[in-house]
């Protein structure tokens, strides 16, 4: 499975975007797949995550309310909306896949086998 993000940028606060991250592999198999955010600071956490069958969706706390996960199984590909932004959702965005088999969408970075490179989001004052 290859994962591809793109769609980071510059935002002004209270402002939106919306991340992409396209999905490949000859045998494509997925049990979820997610999106996690990285900084110096913070390190690597959880963003949210979606369910590749069902779209049984996870949100972290911090993001909740704020921002939405869908995917479209046909063209293999997961998107974050990301409305109300603030500062402290600058980071590095990841998407990532968990080949699975689980019984809850997972939120450990440790429970992903596939992932992308990061897309940089800054979200200006």
């Amino acid at each position: 499975v290859q994962l591809q993000a793109s769609g980071g940028g510059l935002v002004q606060a209270g402002g939106s975007l919306t991340l992409s991250c396209a999905a490949s592999g000859r045998k494509f198999s997925v049990y979820a797949l997610g999106w996690f955010r990285q900084t110096p600071e913070k390190g690597r956490e959880f963003v949210a995550a979606i369910t590749w069958d069902e779209g049984e969706t996870k949100y972290s706390d911090s993001v909740a309310g704020r921002f939405t996960i869908s995917r479209d199984t046909t063209t293999k590909m997961v998107y974050l909306r990301m409305n109300s932004l603030r500062r402290d959702d600058t980071a590095t965005y990841y998407c990532a896949a968990d080949r699975g088999p689980d019984v809850r969408i997972p939120s450990r970075p440790t429970q992903y086998d596939y992932w992308g490179q990061g897309t940089l989001v800054t979200v200006s004052s």
